[in-house]
């Protein structure tokens, strides 16, 4: 009984780290808005010559 709680309770642990993990990896917000200021603004193409 005692070895199924230790089970469960390892791998609830790794779930919460693989959350964690997914959760806060990646560009910070810094970057984030860095590489939005950066990236061309583009507009919807104007479709009036296709008529």
């Amino acid at each position: 009984m005692l070895l199924i709680l230790l089970e469960a309770l390892g791998a609830g642990c790794i779930l919460v780290l693989i959350v964690w993990w997914t959760m806060f990896s990646g560009r910070s917000e810094a970057a984030h808005e860095e590489a939005s200021e950066q990236a061309p603004h583009l507009t919807p193409p104007d479709d009036t010559h296709t008529r």
